[in-house]
């Protein structure tokens, strides 16, 4: 058989794989990595030229944007997470922004083995959640990698491919090649191996990654992936069950209140300043029983804050488009950039809140998420984030009062739904949840903090005390 009738039978087998993982829901991701000039440019316009252009994306992750800066590293990969169904091509990856940030003496050894093993995380949460991850290295000599560079450098048409970190992987191939087999050996594992490409054969290598695409395909619609359950491996702070909370004498009178709250509006605006002059972003979360206070308590927080500088997020039931991406897909899209704050009117939590309750997810899926969002805190507080996670306390007799009052008042009605009034048929298998959430996901960098909010005005000034105390333990 030729090659070119091995390339026409590859290509017309990888276009039906795209029927087939759009038929089956799955989404694919294709990293291609490798060395300067190893050709992993033209090996993916190859493999994509008979595709269908509707049902995937390519991304080129070499340039970093100073915006990207201002974002977990993790954010720029996340955020492009292909939708069930389609696939998302990666002309580069996570792999070439640590290990060139790590070799250059941008990012400690500390720092490069933390954010290998965010990857590793992710990576495994990716394949979790149903998505395919196929990663492909292409590997090339030192002698034959300066080849390709000087030939590249001798055509004015192709001189501008060829950058100055480019020049430098090949002045230092030796360093580099330690630092790479050390990334690729802790990043592979079984859920998203490494498949190793000997990249000095054009053709041999778009057959091999077309080849490999196929059979990953044919091998997850055929053996699905069953996703373990892995412990926590955090620090947990002490908790206390919604039961043992005391909301009997936490309350304000009107005079106490305002007072402490003009005071504390007064000195989080300050802070605001300090956080954005030292680039520190801040996430406060959100969660609470129907009729709470969240809204109040949120606007009290905000009314102090500069417009400019927050963003205030109402969560309801995901999209079509949320549905089809990973849980925290839609959070990722809202995270703060750096020296902003971000406060979330409910949060990723609803995973092993309503999503677990109402069935709208796995009893696998919910039980993972404890250590999924663990994860991804600890990803946030890694990159300098404050997180502030709040539960809005209530007693059942409260919410009724609430609830009745709302049903009664016209201009109130809005916040009263049929679906207020079935929840709160489930308070105990709600309480149970949230005991379980706070328990198993209140770490050490990340713990949950109770208002007691029978009275509104003690949880709203509760909150703006922690906020302040936790902003000024990292603004000085």
């Amino acid at each position: 058989m030729g090659k070119s009738q091995e390339k026409e039978i590859y290509r017309n087998e990888l276009a039906k794989r795209q029927q087939i993982i759009k038929n089956e829901g799955l989404p694919v991701i294709v990293i291609l990595e490798g060395w300067s000039a190893s050709g992993k440019g033209s090996a993916l316009g190859s493999i994509i030229k008979f595709m269908d252009p509707r049902f995937f994306r390519v991304y080129n992750m070499d340039v970093i944007s100073e915006e990207d800066k201002r974002y977990p590293f993790l954010y720029r990969h996340a955020i492009k997470m292909p939708l069930k169904g389609q696939f998302s091509f990666f002309d580069g990856s996570m792999m070439d922004e640590v290990t060139y940030r790590y070799l250059k003496g941008d990012i400690s050894e500390k720092e490069y083995d933390t954010k290998v093993n965010s990857i590793i995380n992710y990576e495994r949460q990716l394949r979790d959640n149903g998505y395919l991850v196929v990663k492909f290295f292409l590997e090339v000599s030192e002698k034959e990698q300066r080849s390709r560079i000087n030939n590249l450098l001798d055509s004015k048409n192709t001189k501008w491919r060829v950058n100055k970190k480019d020049l430098w992987q090949n002045k230092n191939y030796k360093k580099c090649k330690k630092v790479y087999e050390d990334y690729l050996k802790k990043t592979d594992s079984k859920a998203c191996p490494w498949h190793m490409i000997k990249a000095d054969d054009k053709d041999q290598v778009e057959a091999i990654i077309a080849n490999t695409i196929i059979s990953s395909i044919d091998s997850a619609v055929k053996n699905p992936w069953t996703a373990d359950i892995i412990d926590n491996p955090y620090e947990m702070a002490k908790v206390k069950k919604l039961s043992k909370i005391e909301l009997k004498g936490k309350e304000l009178t009107d005079d106490e209140y305002k007072v402490k709250l003009k005071k504390l509006q007064k000195e989080l605006a300050k802070l605001h300043n300090k956080l954005y002059r030292k680039k520190i972003p801040v996430i406060i979360a959100y969660e609470g029983w129907d009729a709470a206070g969240k809204g109040g308590n949120i606007k009290r927080v905000a009314s102090a804050l500069d417009p400019r500088g927050y963003e205030v997020f109402p969560i309801a039931s995901p999209s079509s488009e949320e549905k089809n991406r990973h849980f925290l897909w839609r959070f990722y899209n809202r995270l703060p950039k750096t020296g902003h704050i971000a406060i979330f009117d409910r949060t990723w939590y609803g995973r092993v809140m309503v999503e677990r309750l109402e069935g709208f997810c796995s009893e696998n899926d919910w039980k993972r998420a404890y250590n999924e969002i663990n994860e991804f805190e600890k990803d946030l507080t890694d990159w300098g984030a404050v997180i502030i996670k709040f539960w809005v306390q209530i007693d059942k007799e409260t919410q009724l009062e609430r609830f009745t009052l709302r049903q009664n008042t016209p201009e109130k009605q809005w916040k009263i739904t049929d679906e207020d009034w079935r929840n709160r048929e489930k308070w105990d298998l709600y309480e149970d949840a949230v005991n379980e959430m706070i328990k198993k996901t209140s770490t050490k960098f990340a713990p949950w903090h109770i208002l007691e909010s029978n009275d509104k005005k003690y949880a709203r000034i509760k909150a703006l005390e922690i906020i302040v105390d936790e902003i000024k333990k990292v603004t000085g």
